[in-house]
């Protein structure tokens, strides 16, 4: 359904927020501790949840603490996007043509730090 029901949350943006707390923490957080940093009423079930989901993605590690897990996350953010960049690629059969386009829609500004780093130099 296209459509967003009222009171609901678009597609992902929860999971956002939950490694938004993850990020921010600096270590490993329990479902518990993220539950209480969202700073809003959210079911502990539902952050289970979305942590689990988090772990099955790849995007987040889990390590027992007692009888739960402690999360963190696998990557900062730029890591992530580029992680996600890696994965579009590698499900393509044509790579080359792939990264010509990409390339060829780069703007002045993004060509000349992708030659940079190319090149070795840091960002």
């Amino acid at each position: 359904m296209a459509e967003e029901r009222a009171g609901r949350r678009a597609a992902g943006e929860l999971e956002a927020e939950v490694l938004g707390v993850l990020w921010e923490a600096g270590g490993p957080v329990s479902a518990t501790q993220v539950q209480q940093r969202l700073g809003r009423e959210l079911a502990y079930t539902t952050v289970v949840t979305i942590l689990s989901r988090l772990f099955e993605k790849g995007v987040a590690t889990r390590e027992k603490q007692g009888r739960s897990f402690a999360y963190t996350p696998v990557d900062d953010e730029p890591g992530l996007a580029a992680r996600r960049m890696s994965r579009v690629l590698d499900a393509e059969a044509d790579r080359t043509s792939v990264l010509a386009r990409f390339v060829s829609n780069l703007s002045a500004e993004d060509e000349r730090l992708l030659r940079g780093l190319l090149d070795g130099e840091g960002p």
